[in-house]
């Protein structure tokens, strides 16, 4: 042994950290040697299509892990809405009190301050969904309180190295290295609530990404009553359609899978995580994967490790397998529009018989107790099914499927959970295990948060905000309303007689690589006297280290502040001003300037976007209207090193400005965007949720 060695203590090894929907899901990954499982409650989860867990079933499990040296997070990881704020703070007393867990995973920046109100002394992890995206945000995230930051899946290698070497003390990190994908960056997608309601930042996504999209000028034409001219459409494009239009799920993601490439994490100073996705799976799933991820980091350098973990993430049941843009020479987009990028393992394709019979002969045995998936979400015989008897190989397996819900011939079919002999046997064991333990009953808790005064301000101009304006053109700026700009290489290079006038928007994601020159160009604008920016992450408060009373700084409408105790925190970090999430309903938006302790803002006009994404686009092109399979009309634009996809009509307000107002809103904005040629006119309007609800 040498000096260096017998003075260096050995690194401790990356969790592995697994999901568990239920109470199999949960045995199963101990029964795998999981160190961590993170888990669901029947509220406030990101999963709440999971089964989840009530706090009794919790404590249980918790006692249970514990007793084997296993830590257990929960999350807690939804936006709250300004009527939910006593309930979270109660189930966080609860939590605290009953189940014990080691960690909370959050994305609201109110649950900061209730978890430690609540007396929730251990781990406040930031899901993936609070949009930690790059180093210097690291510092803000841990001035805030948090012990533990989720990384973004869009990170290449290169990038976490970047973050890790940041990390500032008392923050560690965690990363994703198996499960599903989504196309738009996580927390900066609106597109399941927008056309209705269902948030995906709430747990209810309904996955429009994995639906079938088509694109070209007879798509257009196929979805409209009248008919569109060519000559609105530039020649080229024209072209790059053929007329005829494309087809396919051009936003359906891969699954991420690091596999053998996890060695590459290895010895990081502060990533001790490696997260599993998916507490929606089936136990089959969890156990698979967490014992390949096991012998991937205790073999590494084993090729016989390595092959049979890869051959159990290929038994997982799982999609098809990408790696994204981890390896940052090979960047790639993780889509398949003409594949299939359902869950689970082809089983087979269905054979229609004269008499209509739904026959299969699966590819493999299939097992009593297996769940098989006919078909996809969005098609109308989409259904799960049980296997209630052995088939063999090339056997015949009779489906018995709803008359309304009969497939056409060829539609496959996918394995999407087993239950072996042997896992079921190891769930058995645990199962005996957790009778045991008795756990500790619910009781009722009566308490309330410390809450922030309320505030209320006088009424200001509206913003106006721009991508940029055209050169020359600054004295042309509107008198009606204030200039915004998006923050940009081309805004930024406005001439300083203007400059102080211009409030700067930041962008809503900010990369490793982006953040260097952003830095700069604020920097840039505050020497030519600019003084007003949105910040549209919480965490961008840190391009502004000696921000003085020269600087006011406002929370954008990126930022989802939705509730009294994240613009608490917000005020808290110092900002002065904050747009509120346009996910709110009615009555939230208008209760909340009556708890709120900044001036609030709302946009009032414009088009949103339905989400953002780094991964790029195939067979989709930008600027050209493509149509989802119910005739709603979407487009996308790249902007940086982002893809920025937007509904095919704006978000109009305009006629609740008035309520607004009287409620305490205090400043409003327009965003202007040009719209793509080719896109016809709108015949609905766009409330987002504001007559509806947000569930």
């Amino acid at each position: 042994m040498t000096e260096h060695s017998a003075q260096t203590p050995p690194r401790t090894p990356p969790e592995i950290l697994a999901p568990a929907g239920d109470i199999d899901s949960f045995l199963a990954a101990l029964a795998a040697g999981a160190d961590a499982v993170y888990v669901g409650l029947k509220h406030f989860s990101a999963r709440m299509q999971a089964e989840n867990f009530s706090l009794t079933e919790l404590s249980r499990l918790t006692d249970l892990a514990h007793a084997e040296q296993r830590r257990v997070y929960v999350t807690m990881n939804t936006l709250l809405k300004p009527s939910e704020i006593k309930a979270a703070y109660r189930l966080l007393v609860r939590l605290v009190r009953q189940a014990r867990p080691d960690g909370l995973i959050i994305q609201d920046m109110g649950m900061l301050d209730l978890a430690r109100q609540a007396g929730f002394e251990k781990g406040l992890f930031l899901s993936t969904l609070a949009n930690v995206t790059h180093p210097r945000a690291l510092i803000a995230a841990r001035c805030c309180g948090a012990d533990r930051v989720i990384l973004p899946r869009e990170l290449s290698i290169d990038e976490i190295r970047m973050m890790d070497a940041a990390c500032p003390d008392g923050l560690n990190l965690e990363c994703f290295v198996h499960g599903a994908l989504c196309y738009c960056v996580s927390g900066r997608c609106w597109w399941s609530s927008y056309m209705g309601g269902k948030s995906g930042l709430r747990g209810y996504c309904v996955q429009p990404c994995r639906r079938l999209y088509s694109q070209g000028i007879s798509a257009v034409r196929r979805h409209e009553h009248k008919r569109i001219p060519e000559d609105i459409y530039h020649h080229e494009r024209r072209k790059a359609s053929g007329g005829k239009g494309r087809e396919g799920r051009f936003f359906s993601c891969l699954d991420l899978s690091l596999d053998v490439l996890t060695k590459t994490l290895l010895g990081m100073r502060r990533l001790v995580s490696w997260k599993i996705e998916g507490r929606k799976k089936g136990p089959y799933y969890v156990y698979h994967v967490v014992t390949a991820y096991r012998m991937l980091r205790a073999d590494a350098s084993d090729p016989k490790a390595r092959k049979m973990a890869q051959e159990l993430l290929q038994m997982a049941l799982g999609r098809p397998l990408t790696r994204a843009n981890f390896l940052p020479a090979k960047e790639r987009v993780p889509t398949d529009p003409g594949g299939q990028t359902s869950s689970g393992l082809l089983a087979g394709k269905i054979n229609m018989t004269q008499n209509r019979s739904v026959l299969l002969k699966p590819h493999f045995d299939l097992l009593p107790g297996d769940c098989l998936r006919v078909g996809v979400e969005d098609e109308t015989w989409h259904a799960t099914l049980p296997v209630t008897r052995r088939v063999p190989k090339a056997g015949t397996l009779t489906l018995r499927t709803a008359k309304h819900k009969t497939p056409k011939n060829g539609t496959p079919v996918f394995l999407i959970d087993r239950r072996d002999p042997q896992l079921a046997a190891a769930i058995a064991s645990w199962q005996a295990k957790l009778r045991e333990v008795q756990g500790r009953p619910a009781k009722a808790v009566d308490a309330s948060p410390r809450l922030s005064m309320p505030v209320r301000s006088a009424p200001q101009p509206d913003m106006l905000l721009r991508a940029s304006v055209p050169r020359g053109r600054e004295t042309r700026f509107s008198r009606k309303f204030e200039t915004a700009l998006w923050l940009s290489l081309r805004s930024a290079a406005l001439s300083r007689t203007v400059v102080s006038r211009v409030v700067w928007w930041l962008p809503p994601v900010v990369w490793p690589e982006e953040e260097d020159s952003l830095a700069r160009r604020i920097e840039h604008l505050r020497r030519d006297g600019a003084r007003r920016f949105v910040c549209n992450a919480p965490w961008q408060r840190c391009f502004f280290p000696d921000q003085s009373d020269s600087v006011q700084l406002l929370a954008g409408p990126f930022c989802g502040a939705a509730n009294a105790a994240a613009l608490g925190v917000l005020r808290k970090m110092g900002f002065a001003a904050a747009f509120v999430s346009l996910e709110l309903a009615r009555d939230d938006l208008l209760a909340l300037p009556r708890q709120s302790p900044l001036p609030l803002g709302l946009v009032l006009t414009g088009f949103w976007p339905v989400g953002i994404s780094r991964f790029g686009l195939l067979g989709i092109k930008t600027d050209m209207p493509f149509v989802s399979p119910k005739g709603e009309m979407f487009w996308a634009r790249r902007y940086g090193a982002n893809i920025w996809l937007y509904p095919g009509w704006p978000l109009d307000l305009t006629e609740k400005r008035k309520e607004l107002v009287d409620a305490g809103y205090s400043f409003f904005a327009h965003i202007e965007e040009h719209t793509p040629h080719g896109l016809p006119e709108s015949r609905r309007q766009a409330f987002f949720n504001y007559d509806g609800q947000l569930l």
